[in-house]
């Protein structure tokens, strides 16, 4: 083989390397766990089946768990697109002098940890917290109202933690849209609101769809932010996954039910793009 053939293959050998004991072995590791049994007298069985799966397809409270975390993410999904793609936009036509100013104030929550917004919105959010307070202030009838410990607060709080993706992913979209198609179809008459529905939305659409899907794959894998607004009652699939391992201390159960999840996000993944795929094969067939 000659060195140019080998030059390739030598460059990628340390990414390759770091991918396989960083991610693969781990993998592996978690789904040849997920096959072995367990009996709380004699802990993990080295035997090999799918008992561990059958249990989990026929317990209702783990069916419940996964509508529940696709639901959440579906849901934390939909907001974040509806509140990111917009002001990506507005952030964009201002001018440069506050334009950095107000992208540093959205991706500003991702400089912050995961817990520690979390615990601003148990402080916001509980029967005693500041909302409640102002709505009793300001005598709303029947407050307090229950907000902590519900989906909706869990929606909540993944919403003010993923936003800043889909701002950036659409922000990264804008960025290389070439400005001539909006002042074209100003000179033709069109308003703020057409230009963006039929130029810039259609033209930002794969950083839409990008952002989405990050938020979707983090959303339904978030155990912080459930665990935390959503308490014990509120189960997802991760944080029936973290109960089986350090709780139960059924390790081989804890595997499956992350293995589970893991298969159901590449699918889901595996889905949306090849949706994407095909709209983008009809836009280029429609061209």
């Amino acid at each position: 083989m000659s060195a140019g053939r080998t030059s390739p293959a030598l460059l990628a050998a340390p990414s390759g390397v770091v991918y396989l004991v960083a991610l693969v072995i781990p993998l592996v590791s978690v789904l040849v766990l997920s096959l072995q049994g367990f009996e709380f007298s004699r802990g993990i069985l080295p035997r090999y089946d799918l008992a561990n799966y059958a249990d989990l397809f026929t317990d209702p409270l783990f069916e419940e768990a996964l509508t529940r975390t696709f639901r959440i993410a579906l849901i934390t999904t939909a907001i974040c697109v509806a509140i990111g793609v917009p002001e990506a936009w507005i952030i964009r036509r201002m001018s440069p002098r506050w334009r950095g100013l107000m992208l540093l104030l959205v991706v500003g929550p991702l400089l912050v940890s995961v817990v520690v917004r979390t615990f601003g919105w148990m402080v916001l959010l509980g029967t005693n917290g500041l909302i409640n307070g102002a709505l009793l202030a300001i005598g709303v009838p029947d407050a307090p109202f229950r907000m902590m410990f519900t989906e909706f607060a869990v929606i909540l709080g993944l919403v003010h933690v993923m936003v800043p993706l889909v701002v950036l992913a659409v922000w990264a979209s804008l960025g290389r849209l070439d400005p001539a198609l909006s002042r074209a179809a100003e000179s033709l008459g069109a308003g703020r609101f057409t230009i963006f529905r039929r130029i810039i939305l259609p033209n930002i659409m794969p950083g839409v769809l990008g952002g989405a899907l990050m938020v979707f794959c983090l959303s339904a894998s978030a155990f912080a932010t459930p665990a935390m607004l959503g308490g014990r009652r509120l189960k997802v699939v991760a944080s029936m996954a973290y109960n089986e391992f350090l709780n139960t201390l059924n390790w081989p159960l804890g595997a499956a039910i992350a293995t589970l999840l893991l298969a159901t996000i590449l699918a889901a993944t595996l889905l949306w793009t090849r949706l994407v795929e095909r709209r983008a094969l009809r836009r280029l067939g429609g061209a």
